[in-house]
């Protein structure tokens, strides 16, 4: 059993309550504006550039040497600056000689013990503060038997378990690692799902069915809502999501987290030669967070329990 894995981040307290292993899995179906992390999009490995790490092709020039294909490397003045994909054929040479990491490989395959090797190192920490390991993604449904066996063997160790998910998935991906799951975060993007569709490529009636299969079993959530400029700011998209959530959800979920949108992941972008969806967006900042606070206001008035950001101390098991 192997995962598509792009990082493993340790020590993170924003993914579930505790000190946490979090790992990352690629691929995901949704294609969000405003997403952090393009590496995670699709399943395939990929290869990042980033110029500014780059030696320079006169005193280096190691990858352009092991590159089996002719002008699949592309430098400007004298430092590699793209990657031809449709030259490209994926051997990831270059990533290997290259001395300065500014060719990086984005993703690697690994096993459900080698995942485990990584989760054991902190085995304390998580004892100690009532964390565990979390997977997010992308999207980790799209690999649901790989995340099922890992969560598995660490129910099998006593470390507990977390899952970030877009929960767009069939619900029979979602079954398979409930058994295993103690807590579960989701985001509720937008309620409107052809103002959905717009900005995320997909229709969230599948989601917000999932979200409400889950609290109809009894599990408790952590939401969240990314808040957009100009996609879901507004009153109109809050108030129908405390609808949801009061009369759909039966209000089972522990907090909801207002997240305020950064612009974060630009430079990732650009290593894969992708435009920044979002580089066009402006908004008064200092507005912005003002405007987020209010909603957060408004869902506590509600009787819905919200905090703008994350907050280890709030989020439960579900």
């Amino acid at each position: 059993m192997k995962g598509t894995v792009f990082n493993i981040q340790r020590f993170t307290i924003n993914d579930g309550p505790g000190l946490r292993t979090e790992l990352f899995l690629k691929g995901c179906p949704l294609k969000c504006r405003w997403c952090s992390n393009p590496e995670g999009a699709i399943r395939v490995i990929q290869t990042g550039v980033y110029r500014t790490k780059c030696i320079s092709r006169r005193k280096c020039n190691a990858c352009e040497e092991v590159c089996p294909r002719e002008g699949a490397l592309y430098f400007y003045r004298g430092k590699i600056a793209a990657i031809d994909r449709s030259k490209c054929v994926n051997c990831f040479a270059c990533v290997k000689a290259c001395p300065s990491e500014a060719i990086k490989q984005w993703g690697v395959s690994m096993t459900v013990e080698e995942c485990m090797t990584e989760i054991r190192k902190d085995r304390g920490y998580y004892d100690r503060s009532g964390g565990g390991v979390t997977v997010s993604g992308g999207e980790p449904l799209l690999q649901s038997d790989f995340v099922a066996e890992l969560f598995k063997t660490c129910k099998d160790e006593g470390i507990q378990t977390c899952i970030e998910s877009t929960f767009f998935a069939p619900w029979e991906e979602v079954e398979k690692i409930l058994p295993y799951t103690d807590v579960i975060i989701s985001d509720l993007k937008h309620m409107d799902t052809q103002i959905h569709w717009k900005y995320t490529g997909v229709h969230n009636e599948t989601i917000l069915r999932n979200l409400k299969r889950l609290t109809d079993e009894g599990r408790t959530l952590i939401l969240r809502i990314p808040v957009i400029p100009e996609v879901n700011d507004n009153m109109e998209n809050m108030e129908a999501t405390a609808e949801f959530i009061l009369h759909e959800l039966h209000n089972r979920v522990s907090v909801l987290q207002l997240l305020s949108y950064m612009r974060l992941g630009e430079e990732k972008y650009a290593s894969l030669g992708i435009p920044y969806p979002m580089v066009d967006v402006k908004f008064n900042r200092k507005s912005f967070q003002k405007c987020v606070s209010e909603f957060a206001d408004y869902f506590n008035r509600q009787g819905i329990h919200c905090t703008v950001g994350t907050n280890a101390k709030d989020e439960t098991h579900g």
